[in-house]
């Protein structure tokens, strides 16, 4: 089988332009060439996360603890913040740039003349490189909704659904409730689902109930409590839990850790883990670009106030006054700088609102996407909400620069509006030589 291209660069620039559209719904296209790659699914269990905000804490948190009762795992994730290759990892490992060219050139034999977005050439290309795995467990993120997202072609044994809220709402609803009925797509019949949003769309519990589908919910089938040792768990069948808190910074982080609890409780028969492990997972469970907190290590004089770098992907209302509850809990000794890059389909206003008292100084870019909102909007919605100053910039670099520029001791940075913001501040910061 001769491949289209040698290096991950050239296919995923190829990709880019093989389909007319950059997101289209549907699972016809891609079941059909992953039927034509693998006549069966996956013999292990599957877990399906959607929701607006935390699948990706969630994922983490149910890799780490599996690793730390030693199974095999495979996870994948979107989308990634500095190497395409953090999308698809086998025991937290990233798979290499040949087994993707690989699973890429057997994906373009099989499609024939069937056309893939990018997003569905990579989600076949995770299931792809799973499926020459020998695997305890598949843990899967919906990119967009639920429903019709390509994930969705797995069936889930548990579908674990996190919080609901307003975001990609020209596809999903203009609503929670229809937002909710997407996101309950990833259910199937007679097999359980797990919801760790305490305030749960009516529209789920009614899909839940036409699939016969156990729906066990967040403050009514299991709940929490947090004190300050640490936290317990519960559920209503009784069994509990005490444990230590979440190595993922953030009160939300509790409901993410309450719900995968229950996943992993709902899976004891076929993959018992032992409270040890639950432990030691919670507390190792890393993941970039959420309240990420990176020391300035060229600014570590001891004898004064230390300069840190925050980069969280917050971008839609929810998850950045979340942020802003994180960043007013941290009292800060000097300024607040914020490096902002959103997109133009995002709720703006909305978004800064919630975290423009949290602010002294501001700095605007735009973003490497034709989907990137004109910082000189930004700054006009800034401006209507009495903030100051204001800088806009011609790229995030030219903002990072500026802000390191101007920082003193005690100040603080936070980068946040989009994955894209961090992604290219990341880099920018790396090439500094920062450690994130």
């Amino acid at each position: 089988m001769s491949a289209r291209f040698d290096n991950l660069h050239d296919w995923l620039g190829w990709q880019e332009t093989l389909h007319p559209e950059e997101i289209e719904l549907g699972l016809t296209r891609i079941m059909a060439v992953f039927q034509r790659l693998h006549a069966r699914s996956f013999s292990c269990p599957v877990i399906t996360i959607a929701g607006t905000n935390g699948k990706g804490s969630s994922l983490r948190m149910l890799e780490s603890i599996y690793l730390a009762d030693g199974y095999r795992t495979c996870a994948y994730s979107s989308p990634h913040l500095l190497r395409y290759n953090e999308r698809i990892r086998i025991n937290s490992v990233e798979a290499t740039d040949a087994e993707i060219v690989a699973a890429f050139t057997r994906i373009d034999a099989a499609r024939a003349d069937v056309s893939l977005t990018y997003f569905e050439f990579g989600t076949l290309a995770a299931l792809d490189i799973f499926m020459h795995q020998q695997v305890d467990v598949v843990l899967l993120e919906v990119g967009l909704g639920g429903r019709l997202d390509a994930v969705n072609i797995i069936d889930a044994d548990i579908a674990l659904l996190t919080a609901i809220s307003l975001d990609h709402t020209a596809w999903l609803g203009e609503d929670r409730e229809a937002i909710g009925y997407e996101k309950a797509g990833i259910m199937r019949p007679g097999r359980p689902a797990v919801c760790s949003d305490p305030d749960l769309p009516r529209s789920m519990q009614e899909q839940a109930n036409k699939l016969n589908c156990p729906l066990y919910r967040l403050g009514h089938d299991f709940d929490f409590k947090i004190d300050p040792q640490g936290w317990g768990w519960h559920e209503k069948q009784g069994q509990a839990l005490d444990l230590p808190h979440p190595g993922l910074s953030g009160s939300h982080q509790y409901r993410n850790a309450a719900g995968v609890l229950m996943a992993l409780t709902l899976l004891q028969s076929r993959l018992p883990v032992a409270h040890e492990a639950i432990c030691r997972g919670l507390l190792e469970a890393q993941l970039p670009g959420r309240f990420q907190l990176v020391p300035d290590q060229a600014r570590s004089d001891p004898s004064s106030a230390p300069v840190s770098w925050i980069y969280d992907v917050a971008h839609n209302p929810d998850s950045v006054q979340q942020l802003a509850q994180m960043l007013a809990e941290a009292e800060p000794v000097g300024r607040t700088f914020a490096l902002l890059g959103m997109l133009a389909d995002k709720d703006c206003r909305t978004v800064l609102r919630h975290i423009h008292l949290q602010i002294t100084d501001w700095h605007i870019a735009p973003l490497a996407s034709s989907r990137s909102e004109k910082p000189e909007n930004l700054k006009d919605i800034i401006n209507s909400l009495g903030c100051s100053p204001v800088s806009v910039h011609v790229s995030v670099a030219e903002a990072w620069n500026a802000i390191e520029s101007q920082l003193e001791s005690g100040d603080r940075i936070v980068v946040f509006g989009s994955f894209y913001t961090v992604s290219e501040a990341m880099v920018v910061a790396q090439a500094h030589g920062q450690r994130i």
